[in-house]
């Protein structure tokens, strides 16, 4: 296979990936931690009206979800590509780093929350996915 297939193909299956793995962290840690009664969280409305009332151990959901997700993407994409595979993972950690300061700025959150997601659960988790990669594939 042609390595800009292969690359395309690596940037799409970690967005993907990644996107899965978010999702499926969110609802099982929202299982396990569900939010305070009475908050709506399916709309940025109802987060908003109720977000005072979350504590620490809330917002535990959406930091390993962004974590965990940026990291399996990444991982995918390096495994995928082609060619300059630590570009590729750190592609996907950028995008998901994009979308989290998109949802900092929709979502309310609080500043040390913010924080601690765009600082470690992004560029970090996507560095960490090389260094796995790279000792999956002896490289």
């Amino acid at each position: 296979m042609k390595r800009w297939i292969r690359n395309v193909a690596a940037v799409i299956a970690g967005l993907v990936a990644g996107s899965v793995v978010n999702m499926a962290v969110l609802a099982l840690v929202q299982a396990l931690v569900p939010p305070p009664a009475g908050v709506d969280v399916s709309t940025p409305e109802g987060l908003a009206a109720g977000i005072h009332l979350f504590e620490t151990r809330h917002f535990l959901s959406p930091f390993l979800a962004h974590a965990l997700g940026t990291f399996a993407g990444a991982l995918v994409a390096w495994l995928v590509a082609g060619s300059r595979k630590d570009v590729f993972a750190l592609m996907i950690g950028l995008i998901f780093l994009v979308g989290g300061v998109a949802a900092a700025f929709m979502i309310p959150a609080p500043a040390w929350f913010i924080a601690a997601d765009l600082v470690l659960a992004y560029l970090p988790m996507a560095w960490l996915a090389i260094l796995l990669g790279r000792r999956l594939s002896g490289a």
